[in-house]
């Protein structure tokens, strides 16, 4: 087991990993930006070290600075949260080259599924479903528009370097296409430091369906059941739950058994997330895979009563999954998940500011992640996240009525939020009947 590990981020996350360190008696380190100077997390931690101006280039994403402090206080593990340089396979293998043990997936793995068409094409030769798809885009007009035809309209163009839905745009028809893959390329390159682009069919109405993953260095894997995450703006999540609703057991418990074969069969060795569609007829379609802990893991930590985060450390630390997981993992109840954004609710900009007013809900049955306090300011360096809330209960009437509840007594002050936006989601019609998709969001706040 690791005697000291580094934890490569900031806000909510570093405080959720840190929790899971100090749960299991390991010395922990914990890193800060100018910006974060004072943020609740680092009390938490055993040691701390400042790492630079806020900018995240300069800072978080600093790999040398990070791993002259991954030297200097002698740690022999680094857990990277998620975001920043989870999922950079360079970054794991300068750690592992240093003497220490990357705490997720073997660079091998995290650099084959973090090129969206390379991991594609792994899965595809290993029978995962999966919808038409384009290889990276050539320059030339003429393929490009080849490739679309042999798709079938409308297509989406996505970054083939990156994921969070930046420079994911659709194209209805040919007139539209070539423009559209223009302005991806330019927000691909821009976001990702990676131009390529290429090309899936686009299905109307999707629901987005993710399956969480979690494997040894012994060649066992096993699958926590699904997550659904179809509630999204501009292709970003911002209420997740699980399980999915509307979906048949039998079905969506066959799509994890497959995963989880195709998993174990390329020899995955750690945390991971399949994410997939489904179509308006029912249909899984391989989206992508995350390589780390995702955002959302807490709604299956309520369900499956597994820390995720611990079983996380234990696999990277050697343990086999028999010794990590329960011998029999079941689904109790229902959860649900809200993303607190600092943002204007209207268009979901975001809308950095001081929270002069920021007191969560203190029903101590609600689960609070958070990495701010009251007083502190949300920069516009980071990601505008403030908090996750996360409601669990027997059924999922009742964890949407636990959450509603939850956001109505959270009080925050100084800045716009998405609190009310998100309460008018949740008591939706349509989402309280579970008849979530992709799109749900705008057609709720449109008839407000």
């Amino acid at each position: 087991m690791f005697t000291k590990v580094i934890v490569a981020n900031r806000g909510a996350v570093a405080s959720r990993v840190l929790r899971a360190l100090n749960a299991m008696g390991i010395h922990s380190v914990a890193l800060y930006s100018e910006a974060d100077a004072g943020a609740p997390y680092l009390a938490m931690a055993s040691e701390t070290y400042a790492i630079g101006p806020a900018p995240a280039r300069e800072s978080y994403l600093n790999q040398d600075l990070i791993l002259d402090i991954l030297r200097k206080s002698h740690a022999d593990g680094l857990h990277p949260g998620y975001g920043f340089l989870s999922e950079n396979a360079g970054f794991a293998q300068r750690v592992t080259d240093g003497g220490a043990r990357f705490i997720g997936p073997s660079p091998q793995w995290i650099d084959a599924m973090g090129h969206k068409t390379r991991a594609r094409e792994l899965a595809a030769q290993h029978g995962m479903p999966m919808s038409k798809g384009s290889p990276v885009l050539p320059m030339e007009n003429a393929s490009i528009l080849q490739a679309a035809r042999d798709i079938g309209y409308p297509v989406l163009v996505k970054p083939a370097g990156g994921g969070g839905g930046i420079g994911m745009l659709p194209a209805k028809d040919e007139a539209a296409l070539l423009e559209t893959v223009e302005r991806s390329r330019s927000m691909a390159s821009r976001g990702f430091g990676n131009a390529e682009v290429y090309l899936e069919r686009l299905f109307e109405r999707p629901r987005h369906v993710e399956f969480q993953v979690l494997g040894d260095q012994h060649g066992n894997v096993a699958h926590l059941f699904e997550r659904d995450c179809s509630t999204q703006r501009r292709n970003q999540k911002v209420i997740e739950e699980a399980p999915g609703p509307n979906i048949p057991r039998d079905k969506v418990n066959a799509v994890a058994e497959h995963i989880t074969g195709i998993m174990r069969k390329i020899g995955y060795d750690n945390i991971g997330t399949v994410e997939m569609l489904m179509g308006a007829d029912g249909s899984f379609n391989f989206l992508e895979m995350n390589t780390r802990l995702q955002v959302e893991h807490g709604v299956t930590e309520e369900v499956t009563g597994v820390d995720l985060v611990k079983a996380q450390i234990r696999s990277a630390a050697g343990e086999k999954l028999a010794d990590i997981l329960p011998h029999k993992i079941e689904i109790k109840g229902h959860a649900i998940q809200a993303r607190v954004y600092a943002e204007d609710p209207k268009n979901f900009f975001p809308s950095p500011g001081k929270l002069n007013v920021f007191r969560p809900p203190v029903d101590g049955s609600v689960r609070v992640e958070t990495g701010f306090a009251e007083g502190r300011d949300v920069t516009p360096h980071y990601d505008p996240m403030i908090a996750k809330v996360i409601a669990h209960a027997p059924s999922r009437g009742a964890a949407i009525d636990k959450l509603v509840g939850a956001l109505e007594a959270f009080e925050i002050q100084g800045l716009k939020h998405n609190l009310p936006a998100v309460i008018a989601i949740l008591k939706s019609e349509p989402f309280r009947a579970g008849d979530v998709h992709t799109g749900l969001i705008p057609e709720v706040l449109k008839k407000k």
